[in-house]
C-alpha cells in the first residue's frame, strides 16, 4: 500500500534516554519537492490572476501611467488638473510625511486610479463593440465596410496574448428577447406541423398568453438577466439535467470515440499511459488558465466557464436535485478493472508521473489477479440506474466507515479510468464494429463507468480509447477541446517506442496501486442488482447504427454555395419524411457561448420552408430547378434562424425560463404547459472538431477522429450526431429504441444516404448521380483537376 511506502521513511523508537527518529533522505526529497512545486503553482495562479484581471491591459502599462505623472512632478504641466495635489492635502498621516514622499505617493494614488478608470474604459468599450453581431448575418464570403472597421477595434482592443479567462468580464449578457418575436417565432415554427384547427387553437393559446401572464413573467426574467451573469443558465443546469430522476445513462451521458482510422499503439497500458499523461499537461495548462481562449473568426472570443470543471469534478445524487461537486487540485485516478476499483497516485516527488510510470502503473493493475469484493464488481451501476434510489443508498451504505472513504476516493479523483477487456473500434472488414464501439462507449456493461464522474475514460486491450461524459457540467464542444489537445499531443508530441511502449525510464520503485476497500451489506447489494436490471434493460434497448458516409464531404457541399450544417440538416429532414412518412419537432444545438456564461440553444430545423422542399423532393411532378430553389431558400431559412439562436434571440431558451418564472410564481400558463410537452422526436447535434488545429488534416488524413453520439431523445424518435470530418467525410452516429416499432437506426442511415446523394444531385448532371451512388465520385473529381 501507497501509505506502507511512505511510512519505511519514518520510523522512531522510544528509549529510556529519549526518542530516537529516523528519516528517509527520498522521503524528505519529495516532501520538498512537492512544496515547491505547490508554491511554484500558487505563484503562477496568482500572476495569471493578475494579468487576467486587469486585461486588456497589462501590469507594465500600471508602470508607464506612474512614470508619466511622476514626471509632471517636475514640469509645469499638471495633467491631474490639481487632483494630485488635493489628494497630497487629504492624505491620513500628512505631518509624519515629508512633502516630497507626499507628493510621489500622490502621485502613483493618482496614476493608479486613472490606469484602473482605463482598464474599465476598455472593457466596456470592447463589452460594446462584441454586442454587436451584424457580422454573423453577413453573405459568407463578403464582409460590409463597417463590420470590416468593426473587426479592427476589436482586435486592437483585445491584446496580444490573452489567457483563456481574460474575456470572460468583457463579454457581453445574454439578452432576453421580446415576448412577442419569441411567440412570432415559435408560431411560425410549429406551423408545418399543425393542421388548421390545431394551429388556430395554439394561436388562441399564445395571444392569450401575451396578453395575461406573459408581462409580469417577462419583467422578473429581465430582472433577473440585470442581476445574473445568464439569465438561463442555472436554471437550464438545474431543471434539464440535475433535477431528472431518471438515470443519466444513455438519457444524458454522451460519448466520443478515438481516431477513426488510427491506433498508435496495440498495449493497452502504453497508451492509456501517454493518454492520461497528456490529460494531466491539459488540466496543468487549465489550471492556470494558459490555454488561448477559442475566438470565432479568430477575434471574437467565447466563454470558458463550463471549462472549469472539467477534471475534479462528480455529480452527487440527491432525493430530489443532484448536485456539482467540483474540487480542486485532486492528485489521484480510480482505475477500474475485472470488478475491482484501484486508487492511482498521478503525482511523485512534486511532479505528473510520467508515460513510462503511469504505464507500469496501469500494466500492473491489468497483472493483477485479485478478485472482486462482494458487491464491488457492479456497484457503478449505481449510477447507470434511477437517481433516487443511488441516493438512498448512498445515504444509508456509504455515508460511513470504509464504504465513504473509497466513495470519497472516487468522488474527488481527477477522473475515472476503465480498463475495459474487449476490443473495440472501428474495422471496416466488420460493419457493425462502429455500432458496438458506441455502445460500449455509451453505456458498456452499465456497471464499468462511474456515470456521475465529468468524463470516465475508456481504455480498451486493442489500444483504442474513448470518454463517457456526464452532460450537466458542459456541452459537447468544451470536452471536444481537450480530447483534441490529448489526442494530439500523444501521437505527435509523446509518441511511442518501437516496441510500442511509452519513451522513458521506468521507474520502478513507485508505490503499487492500491485496492479500494468495501464492506457492502446483501442489502446493498439488492440495491445494486435492482439498479443494474434498471440499466441492462434501457441499455438493450438502444439501437445504434454508426455511418461512414464518404461519398462526398464539405468541400464538394461548399461549392454548392451552401452551409454544410444546412445541407445535412435538410437532408435529415427528407429522411425523416421517407422514414416516418411525417415530419416532427426537430432539435438542433447551436451554442450561445458568445456571451458570459452561455451554453445552448435551441434551432428548430424543420421549418415551412424546409417541408416545401421535403415535399417537392418526392413529387415527381418537380422539376430539378424548382426543387434548388426550394432547397436554397430553406438552406438559407435555416442559416437565419442558426444565427438568430447563436446571437441570443432563440425560441426555447426563452420559453423555458418564462415556464420556471411560472412555477415560482405559482402562475398556471396552458401556452407554457403546451410548449414545454412537446416531444422532440427528431433531435440531432453536430460534433465539433479541429477547435484547436493542433494536426494538419491535409497533411495527415488518417488522423482524424470519429466524433462521438448520444442516446435517443424520445422513445419513438431518432438521435443523430454527426461531425464533417476533413473535406471527403461525413460520419453518422444515430440512435434509436428497438422497442419502438416505428424506428430502425440502420434503416434511418441508409434514408440519409439516400437523401444526401439525392440533394447534391441537383446541383450535378445525371451522369454524376449515377456515379455518386456507386460510390466513384472521388475517381470523377480527380478526373476534373487534370481536365
Amino acid at each position: 500500500m501507497a501509505e506502507a511506502h511512505q511510512a519505511v521513511g519514518f520510523q522512531f523508537t522510544v528509549r529510556p534516554d529519549g526518542v530516537d527518529l529516523k528519516l528517509s533522505q527520498e522521503v524528505i526529497k519529495n516532501i520538498y519537492l512537492s512544496g515547491v512545486t505547490a508554491w511554484k503553482k500558487k505563484a503562477i495562479q496568482f500572476k495569471n490572476g493578475v494579468l487576467t484581471g486587469v486585461y486588456p491591459a497589462s501590469p507594465s502599462s500600471w508602470l508607464i501611467v506612474v512614470i508619466a505623472m511622476m514626471s509632471s512632478l517636475y514640469t509645469r504641466i499638471d495633467p491631474s488638473l490639481g487632483m494630485i495635489d488635493a489628494i497630497k492635502e487629504n492624505l491620513p498621516y500628512k505631518r509624519c510625511i515629508s512633502l516630497q514622499t507626499r507628493a510621489v505617493l500622490s502621485a502613483i494614488l493618482f496614476a493608479t486610479g486613472l490606469w484602473l478608470f482605463f482598464i474599465y474604459l476598455l472593457r466596456y468599450t470592447l463589452k460594446a463593440l462584441l454586442s454587436y453581431h451584424g457580422w454573423i448575418f453577413e453573405s459568407h464570403g463578403k464582409m460590409s465596410a463597417s463590420t470590416k472597421l468593426w473587426l479592427s477595434l476589436v482586435k486592437m482592443l483585445s491584446g496580444r496574448r490573452p489567457l483563456l479567462y481574460s474575456f470572460q468580464t468583457a463579454l457581453p449578457r445574454l439578452p432576453v428577447p421580446r415576448v412577442d418575436d419569441t411567440i412570432q417565432r415559435y408560431l411560425e415554427s410549429v406551423r408545418p406541423l399543425l393542421d388548421s384547427e390545431q394551429y388556430n387553437q395554439m394561436e388562441m393559446l399564445a395571444s392569450d398568453f401575451k396578453e395575461t401572464e406573459a408581462a409580469q413573467l417577462q419583467r422578473y426574467l429581465i430582472l433577473k438577466s440585470w442581476w445574473a451573469t445568464n439569465y438561463v443558465s442555472d436554471w437550464w443546469e438545474e431543471y434539464i439535467y440535475l433535477r431528472s430522476r431518471s438515470p443519466i445513462m444513455v438519457n444524458s451521458n454522451f460519448y466520443i470515440m478515438d481516431f477513426l482510422y488510427v491506433t498508435p499503439t496495440h498495449r493497452q497500458a502504453a497508451r492509456a499511459g501517454n493518454v492520461v499523461h497528456a490529460m494531466l499537461q491539459y488540466r496543468r495548462k487549465l489550471e492556470r488558465a494558459e490555454h488561448a481562449p477559442l475566438r470565432a473568426l479568430g477575434t471574437v472570443p467565447m466563454c470558458s466557464t463550463q471549462m472549469e470543471r472539467m477534471f475534479n469534478t462528480t455529480r452527487i445524487p440527491g432525493i430530489e436535485t443532484d448536485i456539482v461537486q467540483h474540487l480542486t487540485d485532486r492528485k489521484h485516478l480510480i482505475v477500474y478493472h475485472k470488478g475491482r476499483f484501484f486508487k492511482v497516485w498521478l503525482y511523485t516527488g512534486g511532479r505528473h508521473l510520467l508515460p513510462s510510470e503511469l504505464e507500469n502503473q496501469f500494466q500492473r493493475i491489468l497483472n493483477d489477479t485479485s478478485e472482486p469484493q462482494p458487491g464491488e464488481q457492479r456497484l457503478a451501476a449505481l449510477t447507470a440506474g434511477d437517481r433516487v434510489p443511488w441516493a438512498r443508498a448512498r445515504i444509508k451504505y456509504f455515508s460511513h466507515g470504509l464504504n465513504k472513504v473509497s466513495l470519497d476516493a472516487i468522488e474527488s479523483a481527477a477522473f475515472f479510468l476503465t480498463l475495459d477487456e474487449e476490443p473495440q473500434g472501428y474495422d471496416p472488414a466488420k460493419p457493425d464494429s462502429l455500432d458496438v464501439y458506441a455502445k460500449s462507449l455509451l453505456h458498456g456493461k452499465c456497471y464499468d463507468r462511474w456515470f456521475d464522474k465529468s468524463f470516465t475514460l475508456i481504455s480498451y486491450p486493442n489500444g483504442k480509447m474513448g470518454i463517457n461524459i456526464e452532460h450537466s457540467w458542459a456541452d459537447a464542444p468544451i470536452i471536444g477541446h481537450m480530447w483534441e489537445y490529448v489526442l494530439a499531443t500523444d501521437c505527435f508530441h509523446l509518441g511511442y517506442s518501437e516496441e510500442g511502449h511509452c519513451k522513458g525510464d521506468v521507474n520502478r520503485g513507485l508505490p503499487s496501486p492500491t485496492r479500494l476497500q468495501w464492506q457492502i451489506s446483501a442489502e446493498c447489494q439488492d440495491v445494486i442488482e435492482m439498479s443494474y436490471l434498471s440499466a441492462r434493460r434501457l441499455a438493450d434497448d438502444v439501437d445504434f447504427h454508426g455511418y461512414l458516409f464518404s461519398e462526398f464531404g464539405k468541400g464538394l457541399i461548399k461549392k454548392c454555395r451552401t452551409s454544410p450544417d444546412a445541407f445535412i440538416q435538410l437532408a435529415l429532414q427528407l429522411a425523416q419524411f421517407r422514414d416516418q412518412g411525417v415530419f416532427c419537432l426537430t432539435y438542433e444545438s447551436s451554442m450561445t457561448r458568445m456571451f458570459r456564461d452561455g451554453r445552448t440553444e435551441t434551432v428548430r430545423s424543420c421549418t415551412s420552408e424546409a417541408v416545401a422542399f421535403v415535399r417537392a423532393m418526392e413529387d415527381p411532378g418537380a422539376t430539378k430547378a424548382q426543387r434548388l430553389a426550394l432547397f436554397l431558400r430553406a438552406a438559407e431559412k435555416h442559416q437565419n434562424m442558426y444565427r438568430l439562436a447563436m446571437t441570443g434571440s432563440g425560441i426555447d431558451r426563452h420559453l423555458f425560463c418564462l415556464y420556471i418564472v411560472s412555477k415560482y410564481l405559482g402562475v398556471e400558463s396552458p401556452f407554457l404547459k403546451k410548449v414545454l410537452s412537446e416531444p422532440w422526436k427528431l433531435s440531432t447535434s453536430q460534433t465539433p472538431q479541429q477547435q484547436l488545429n493542433l494536426v494538419d488534416i491535409n497533411k495527415f488524413p488518417k488522423y482524424v477522429g470519429a466524433g462521438g453520439g448520444f442516446g435517443p431523445v424520445a422513445d419513438d424518435g431518432y438521435g443523430v450526431s454527426y461531425i464533417i470530418v476533413g473535406e471527403n467525410l461525413i460520419t453518422f452516429h444515430i440512435s434509436s429504441k428497438f422497442s419502438s416499432p416505428d424506428t430502425d437506426s440502420g434503416r434511418f442511415g441508409q434514408h440519409i444516404r439516400k437523401a444526401m446523394i439525392d440533394i447534391q444531385a441537383l446541383f450535378k448532371p445525371e451522369n454524376e448521380k449515377r456515379a455518386v451512388e456507386n460510390g466513384k465520385y472521388a475517381h470523377l473529381e480527380n478526373a476534373k483537376k487534370h481536365m
